[in-house]
């Protein structure tokens, strides 16, 4: 490579100045520094085994989860192992009176939260009540031997119920085949059990990534409207309800049968929802008063269902939710239905519902493993999540996950480990041995209280307006969401977010972003000419900056969007200012990679540019990139030593000297 220019004195420059000016009337020249050109140099050489295996691990062991076990003797490493895969062995050992003490406050707090609340989300999903409460009890001890997070409150959720049952109920009727709608409940959720814990075993958790956070927000708000109109059949007391789920058919049926609306119902479920209302008020403003939110829904249990047995009130209107069976979960894996015509529904059902289900339950575990400053491993997760809805299948269980409003109370009752779930376990177990009659006279309406109180705060309206603040586009995806879910389906409004999602990432991918650069007086630092108003053009020399990789999908975008950099170049502020081009310098610095496409641009690139008498210079090519080069450049010679640079100040340093002038910036 050949030297940088060196510094001119002042009269050289002056000399140099006065020759030049008529040459270049609109440029100032600049001093540089002297500048020591550094080799460019290719990765050290590895095999394609050594590269697949390297790719394979940051792919699916990105987290490194067997750095532990080195070092390690064997019996410790069984240790280690047998930890991992049941986290309960890492913090049981070690297990104080202490902790116990935090824990059984706070399971006994959640459990008076999951109990109304599995009741209540078990209707929502058209399932028997009782198998809420089943929900509550088998799971919970399932994620406490294999689950990582210490704050996680694991039962039924309001959207996966919602989806659940409104998937399934487009071909099964829940009131003309209750049975059947039931062995499909528990197989859908046994195939988004064995989905979920795919997922983690193979590690392929980064699928659910496609769900953004645009999209979850937009999509639990509008799920969260549809749950709270469909408490309107409980609230209002209507009989004939609508089945369909879109926000118009559901307000249509309750207008066309106000002659249904009951004023017992309709007074009682008021003032139990402003009481719920006013509970989750005073405990958000303080959250040292949590157990006020929690024990509000029992506490409303307890005196609507005294206040209709005192006033006969199923006699004058108000549904109750009549005899629940007592004891424990009878085994279901004979009810499991995997043939017949309804295999392919169970299967998309679970896949819908697994997802939503999965992506809920990390995302609150990761919410306050932050606060509490300790890891959550996602694939973990997935295995327990996974495991424990498959066992839930076979034990009378629907689908369960981590639930947002439980996980809060837990974490603020303060949890240390996942025993609060155990213990929740156990206070649910008690509930369905011996005290399931207590619950006959228990009214609908109070439970669809619940369940408006537990959505509400799913919509959320600041981080709405943060993404339409930072990310229009985002914001787009997350109102098509939302739009989507309330007034076509569920289903359907997740799938159009998620494929807009998907067009937006092919967009990055296929129209990669382009600048030109510039320097900045005084400096040797290249900016964006559109960014930074002092940056100057270089005479001569164009430099482009990509910032994407470069494969397949691209080249031809990037073909023709560096042809009309050129052209804007030359003809920039009239025609012939920038004539004089010489070099194009095409900064690879935040080109990740390239494919044989990608070298293939790059080839074609040059030949088209040595046709014009123009150059091409590639700055900083990384790793991979510099690889692919160095190998497609053994077989047609393409690329000079000379057209390598390290860093756009010693390309433009080195190719200023070439053109014997010195380097200067456009005012």
């Amino acid at each position: 490579m050949e030297p940088t220019a060196t510094i001119m004195d002042s009269n050289a420059m002056n000399n140099s100045n006065n020759s030049s000016s008529h040459n270049f009337p609109h440029h100032q020249f600049l001093e540089v520094s002297s500048m020591e050109v550094h080799k460019v140099v290719p990765p050290p050489p590895r095999s394609t085994a050594h590269k697949l295996k390297n790719r394979l691990k940051e792919t699916f062991f990105s987290d490194d989860p067997f750095h532990q076990f080195k070092g390690q003797s064997p019996k410790r490493k069984w240790i280690l192992g047998a930890q991992y895969f049941f986290p309960i062995l890492q913090w049981c050992p070690n297990y104080t009176f202490k902790f116990f003490k935090s824990d059984i406050v706070a399971g006994l707090t959640i459990a008076s939260l999951a109990i109304p609340q599995g009741i209540s989300y078990a209707k929502l999903a058209n399932l028997p009540p009782i198998v809420g409460l089943y929900s509550s009890f088998v799971p919970p001890l399932i994620y406490a031997v294999l689950g990582s997070s210490r704050d996680l409150a694991v039962g039924p959720v309001s959207i996966a119920s919602l989806i659940l049952g409104s998937m399934l109920r487009e071909k099964v009727s829940p009131a003309k085949e209750p049975l059947l709608f039931l062995q499909l409940a528990f197989t859908s959720t046994f195939f988004a059990g064995l989905f979920q814990a795919s997922l983690g075993i193979l590690r392929l958790g980064f699928i659910i990534d496609f769900l953004s956070k645009a999209t979850l927000i937009g999509f639990m708000a509008g799920a969260a409207i549809i749950v709270s109109l469909q408490q309107l059949k409980a609230l209002l007391g209507i009989v004939n309800f609508t089945k369909q789920m879109g926000v118009i058919a559901v307000l249509s049926s309750v207008f066309q049968h106000t002659d249904e609306w009951s004023w017992q119902t309709i007074l009682m479920g008021f003032c139990f929802l402003v009481f719920l209302l006013l509970a989750r008020h005073v405990s958000m403003k303080n959250p040292k008063l949590f157990w006020v939110s929690a024990g509000a829904p029992l506490l409303s249990v307890i005196l609507s269902t005294l206040a209709v047995f005192v006033f006969k009130a199923q006699n004058h209107g108000v549904s109750i939710i009549g005899k629940l069976e007592q004891g424990l979960n009878p085994p279901s894996w004979n009810m499991l239905h995997f043939g017949g015509g309804h295999l392919g529904l169970v299967l998309k059902t679970g896949l819908v519902t697994g997802i939503i289900s999965l992506t809920e339950g990390i995302a609150v575990g990761r919410t306050f493993a932050a606060l509490k400053d300790y890891q959550v491993d996602g694939n973990k997760e997935m295995m327990a999540i996974g495991f424990m809805n498959i066992v839930g299948s076979c034990t009378s269980c629907y689908i369960t996950t981590g639930a947002f409003s439980r996980s809060a109370v837990n974490h603020n009752a303060g949890a240390k480990t996942a025993m609060s779930n155990i213990v929740m376990s156990v206070t649910v177990m008690v509930t369905l041995l011996f005290l399931m009659p207590l619950f006959r006279y228990t009214p609908n309406v109070v439970l669809g209280a619940i369940i408006v109180t537990a959505v509400i705060g799913l919509i959320d309206i600041p981080a709405a307006y943060l993404i339409w603040k930072i990310d229009k586009f985002d914001f787009v995806v997350c109102v098509c969401a939302f739009l989507g879910v309330i007034f076509i389906s569920v289903q359907d409004g997740l799938a159009i977010a998620v494929g807009i999602s998907l067009f937006k990432i092919l967009m990055q991918v296929t129209r990669p972003k382009t600048m030109v650069l510039g320097n900045i007086p005084g400096t040797d630092i290249y900016r964006n000419l559109h960014h930074y108003k002092d940056a100057k053009s270089v005479p001569g020399i164009l430099i482009l900056s990509i910032e994407a990789p470069i494969n397949f999908a691209n080249s031809t975008y990037l073909n023709e969007r560096i042809t009309r950099w050129i052209q804007e170049f030359e003809t920039q502020d009239g025609v012939g200012k920038h004539s004089d081009l010489q070099h194009l310098v095409l900064d690879l610095s935040a080109v990740s990679s390239i494919d044989t496409s990608g070298v293939g641009l790059l080839r074609d690139l040059k030949n088209k540019l040595e046709k014009r008498d123009l150059e091409l210079v590639l700055v900083n090519p990384v790793g991979e990139v510099m690889e692919k080069l160095q190998q497609a450049n053994k077989a047609d010679n393409f690329l000079s030593v000379d057209s390598l640079y390290l860093t756009v100040g010693e390309a433009v340093s080195s190719l200023s000297s070439k053109m014997k002038m010195p380097i200067s910036s456009q005012v």
